[in-house]
């Protein structure tokens, strides 16, 4: 039976906590294969969970994926259910790779995605996700992450009536689908797809149930309004965090349908001052750390309390993800 040498490094940039790094980095120093990296996982998967919980995200390095498969495969280890692209309401384009494993945003590459959690936007968002890069870019392509614990606490100290306002009221977003996928947008999903609906009538029921509303416009693009969701979140642990899709609205919600300054409101429909949105960037961009990607790499991220996004980048980048339920 082969074993694997596996040990905590530190990487340049870490952020250092009093209780936490992020991210928290495991590295394979030995020859790995999938069975002996299975084994491994299974046998410290508790420990990885509660560090996952606590540090926001964690990198591992050299532990031998090589390839989507590879990636699945690193993936069925953990034995956690499914949360799949096609039951998702995500805006963002994407192409399964196997059952559990699917490209990023297919944007292009000079297009940033800003930070984000995953399907906040949306009245259903995993728990978790999983990346993998399968090819580094030539330059550029990182995948910034923040801490949203760290933030709200950030946020409380500066502008405490925006963080009330966000928790009494909450937010609603505001987007425009296209009829037809569009590669160029990085929310570019097509409603068809987003709301897994054949037509129209399909479209509206599920819409109905989940309490948005909607306009058809003349194009065939649909408008819809989300119902109130959280801006922020309480955890099991009873930290709070900055749960949402603001950033990433406000500053990347802008193609040919979108106006991203439009895109977010309190839920009672009052505006969110622009100035207070500046000051949610500046600070989230201070917190930020670049994830350098490497070749193989692979990067577990709670998506309650770490928020993601994407670097512009030139040359050939494949990252790929998986969520988590």
């Amino acid at each position: 039976m082969s074993l694997i040498n596996v040990e905590k490094i530190s990487v340049a940039d870490q952020q250092h906590y009093p209780d936490s790094l992020f991210p928290l980095v495991y590295a394979s120093q030995s020859n790995t294969d999938s069975n002996a990296v299975a084994r491994w996982i299974q046998q410290h998967k508790s420990k990885i969970e509660a560090e996952l919980e606590t540090n926001g995200a964690v990198l591992f390095r050299g532990f031998g994926v090589v390839d989507d498969q590879g990636f699945d495969g690193f993936i069925r280890a953990f034995g956690w259910p499914s949360f799949t692209y096609e039951e998702s309401l995500s805006n963002a384009v994407r192409h399964n790779r196997t059952e559990l494993v699917f490209t990023a945003n297919e944007a292009p590459p000079s297009v940033s995605i800003f930070l984000h959690h995953e399907m906040a936007q949306t009245p259903v968002f995993p728990s978790k996700l999983f990346f993998f890069c399968e090819q580094a870019a030539v330059s550029g392509g990182a995948t910034p992450i923040c801490r949203s614990d760290i933030l709200l606490e950030r946020l409380q100290s500066e502008i405490p009536d925006f963080v009330a306002a966000c928790e009494e009221k909450g937010i609603r977003y505001s987007q425009t689908m296209p009829a037809e996928n569009d590669l160029q947008s990085g929310q570019g999903r097509s409603w068809a797809s987003t709301l897994s609906a054949a037509n129209v009538e399909e479209a509206e029921a599920k819409l109905n149930r989940l309490n948005y509303r909607w306009q058809w416009q003349a194009d065939g693009s649909l408008s819809v309004i989300t119902p109130i969701l959280p801006a922020v979140k309480t955890l099991q642990d009873g930290r709070k965090v900055f749960f949402n899709q603001l950033i990433a609205a406000f500053r990347g919600w802008q193609d040919a349908r979108n106006n991203s300054e439009k895109s977010i409101c309190y839920g009672d429909d009052s505006p969110i001052s622009n100035d207070d949105m500046a000051v949610v960037i500046r600070l989230a961009d201070q917190l930020t750390f670049d994830i350098p990607w490497q070749t193989g790499d692979v990067v577990l991220v709670d998506n309650f309390v770490t928020m993601h996004g994407r670097r512009p980048f030139e040359g050939q980048r494949r990252v790929l993800a998986s969520l988590v339920a």
